[in-house]
């Protein structure tokens, strides 16, 4: 299935959030650390409710060991900078998709080294900055396997 990498994730609510999500949807998740939290947080814990141990999540030191985890896998940069709409994309099985921090979001450098057609962004009104991190994780992950047929799920 697809993967979900959280790039410095800041909030413990959003990452419990996004395992939920990632335990409903089948993906895997992977935290690039620096962490803002702890995992053995409340706030996280009780996001996530029971689905800890229904999720597969990897950690990473940083953001180098992630790439080198991630192999000859196709990375798609979520973001507000991206240059295309998430819904024009066409995923396939095993895709990563990359989502920034909640207070600052992906770094122009890990930006600027995915390939241009593979920077995307979720649509909103012009005068808006961006959405909440789990929103958006939400949004594109059930594209990317609504494209599959919803493979697995019931």
């Amino acid at each position: 299935m697809f993967h979900i990498a959280l790039h410095e994730p800041r909030i413990a609510p959003n990452t419990g959030n996004i395992i939920r999500l990632s335990a409903n949807n089948g993906c895997q998740l992977h935290l690039i650390e620096p962490l803002g939290f702890g995992l053995e947080e409340k706030q996280l814990r009780r996001a996530g409710l029971d689905y800890h141990d229904l999720t597969n999540v990897s950690r990473y030191a940083n953001y180098a060991h992630f790439i080198k985890a991630m192999g000859e896998r196709r990375i798609f940069a979520c973001t507000t900078k991206g240059s295309q709409h998430y819904h024009h994309v066409t995923y396939q099985a095993d895709d990563v998709l990359l989502f920034g921090s909640e207070t600052s979001g992906l770094p122009d450098e890990i930006i600027n080294s995915v390939p241009t057609e593979q920077r995307i962004r979720i649509p909103m009104q012009e005068s808006n900055r961006s959405l909440n991190l789990s929103n958006s994780v939400a949004v594109i992950s059930y594209e990317a396997w609504r494209q599959h047929n919803f493979v697995g799920g019931s």
